[in-house]
């Protein structure tokens, strides 16, 4: 048995019937063009020779003695945890999302290892998605990310074992069995990470006391408005997503001296904005995103490793130039802070900033008083075209949690020359999550607007506009054309 980290542990911790605590991504393929109708069969065909699954894949959580642990399950089934599903007529992108907002709401089972597979054909073209999801205890977002790329080539004629047989030394996970430590040795490792973190959770604490008084471009703990958000969830969600092109994003980044991240927190800024304009819910005061920074490094692949920054919204702010600007000035603050720290002080900075979050979710107070509004994230992911089999991956969409209080969770995640924003929130208190991708796109040509970018979309894009969808994908690349427009016609999930 291996014992998890306390980050780890309070994933498991964390998770009820309305809040699961797993990560996904969607994928979308299309098979090659010399294959059959039979090519899912096949391909399912092929990863069932693959019956037997190593860590972290073959490892469920036990409790002892009030501790998490990993421990190999046994009596593996990949049956269990491979499935085999089919859209229902006719078959778009509509269907698709429809049908992860309800996998997503539906808890791993802790008696097996935490994870589950979906390959879901039916899709025009031939064409078909994987959905796989994951317990956050095992895996944070790049983690993730890495392993299922890590099953794929880039070569389209390259074979891989799927992700579950594939090694993955640099996960703390997958590193054979261990015994338990022993309580001596528990009371070693917490004193010698207690003087390696000290410092980050006095920063923390210090970011926390002068949250009150402390005003500037900065965002600190509590400075966050009470939104429709920051409300109790049901188990029920909704995903919405769409893709954009990173070449626009990079044009305004250029024009305006701001970063890609800076720009997409900007991006998110103005949908939000309009969202809540619409509803009539904008509050006075500029939203707050909690920003997961990753620390982890080209060979750290795995487990949780990441730090918190706080970042003003800056919604109060009409003008997205200015708004810009003030999003640019709070995530600046922020990370000077956070580079000025070694790794382990920066996870002890950022957990700590946040950690009057659980209280507020206990006591309810969190409604009315948010550490912050929501999460917004952004993942990198691969650069190369890769491939499954064979079949071309098209498009990567990233499927977060929502929990108590943070009803919305918007992630990003890179591919190619792409960037794939996914919407997944709380069905009931987040309502028509689908306008988030008009609103989305009008954030996109109003800042293009601002720095002098004319952006004309082909006929092809125009058409589908008159149909009220998002005609972000104006710019995709020829192979992703079809499998645009599908999914415009069809974004909302609902």
């Amino acid at each position: 048995m291996q014992a998890l980290s306390p980050t780890d542990s309070a994933f498991l911790w964390m998770e009820t019937r309305n809040q699961p605590m797993h990560v996904a991504g969607l994928n979308i393929f299309t098979p090659p063009p010399d294959s059959g109708t039979d090519f899912v069969a096949k391909l399912l065909a092929d990863w069932a020779k693959h019956m037997k699954a190593i860590a972290p894949f073959n490892l469920r959580p036990v409790l002892r003695m009030g501790l998490w642990y990993w421990e190999e399950d046994e009596e593996f089934e990949l049956d269990y945890h491979l499935r085999h599903l089919a859209l229902p007529q006719p078959g778009r992108i509509r269907e698709l999302l429809a049908m992860v907002s309800r996998l997503h709401g539906n808890l791993l089972d802790r008696n097996r290892p935490l994870w589950e597979t979906y390959v879901i054909e039916g899709l025009p073209g031939g064409r078909f998605a994987t959905y796989s999801k994951i317990h956050h205890a095992l895996v944070d977002g790049v983690s993730g990310a890495r392993m299922a790329a890590n099953a794929m080539s880039d070569d389209a004629s390259g074979r891989k074992a799927p992700v579950w047989d594939m090694p993955f030394p640099h996960h703390p996970a997958s590193s054979g069995k261990r015994t338990a430590p022993t309580l001596m040795q528990q009371i070693g490792n917490v004193a010698k990470a207690g003087r390696d973190i000290l410092p980050g959770i006095g920063s923390g604490l210090w970011d926390i006391a002068r949250a009150s008084y402390v005003e500037g471009a900065a965002a600190l703990p509590f400075q966050a408005p009470p939104t429709p958000f920051n409300v109790e969830i049901s188990g029920s969600r909704r995903f919405a997503s769409q893709s954009y092109s990173l070449a626009r994003l990079k044009h305004i980044g250029e024009a305006t001296g701001a970063t890609v991240n800076d720009v997409t927190l900007a991006i998110c800024a103005g949908a939000l904005r309009e969202y809540l304009q619409a509803q009539n819910k904008l509050p006075k005061k500029p939203l707050v995103a909690m920003v997961p920074v990753s620390l982890h490094g080209e060979t750290s692949a795995g487990g949780n490793q990441v730090s918190l920054l706080l970042a003003s919204l800056a919604t109060d702010i009409a003008d997205p130039l200015k708004r810009l600007k003030r999003i640019v000035e709070s995530t600046s603050q922020a990370k000077q802070r956070l580079t000025k720290m070694p790794r382990l002080q920066k996870m002890a900075h950022g957990i700590t900033s946040i950690s009057p979050f659980g209280a507020g979710m206990v006591t309810g107070t969190a409604q009315n008083h948010p550490l912050f509004n929501l999460v917004i994230s952004n993942v990198p992911g691969p650069k190369k075209a890769l491939y499954l089999n064979g079949a071309r991956l098209d498009e990567v969409y990233p499927v977060s949690i929502p929990t108590h209080y943070l009803a919305l969770n918007i992630t990003i995640s890179g591919y190619g020359d792409r960037l794939g924003f996914g919407y997944i929130a709380c069905r009931r208190s987040v309502p028509a999550l689908q306008r988030m991708l008009d609103y989305t796109h009008n954030a996109i040509l109003a800042l293009e607007a601002a720095v002098g970018i004319h952006h004309s979309p082909p006929p092809a894009a125009k058409k589908a506009a008159t149909r009220r969808v998002a005609p972000a994908k104006a710019t995709a690349a020829p192979v992703a054309k079809k499998s645009v427009k599908k999914k415009r016609a069809a974004a909302p999930a609902d």
